[in-house]
């Protein structure tokens, strides 16, 4: 996926939750827009925000080259597959 691709998503107003698959297996769930730092090549992802300050516990970067595909979630629960871990 191209920066300015995933950048469009995540500027639609209003926002719309997202899960981000890696080839790995990994998911991500974006649940605000200030989650996520897009850059040429990767995106930088702040994992497990605490929902009354909205400071996360840490950021995992990921390549664009790398990520599969990218889907809304509204409310959902994370994914329940055996190799992803959603954050």
């Amino acid at each position: 996926m191209r920066a300015e691709e995933f950048a469009q998503r995540v500027r639609t107003q209003p926002f719309t939750p997202l899960r981000v698959y890696l080839t790995d297996g990994q998911t991500y769930d974006i649940r605000h827009p200030d989650q996520i730092i897009i850059s040429r090549s990767r995106i930088d992802i702040g994992v497990e925000p605490d929902p009354s300050s909205g400071v996360v516990n840490r950021i995992d970067h990921c390549s664009l080259l790398h990520v599969v595909r990218v889907e809304e979630i509204g409310n959902a629960a994370p994914p329940k597959s055996a190799g992803g871990n959603s954050n």
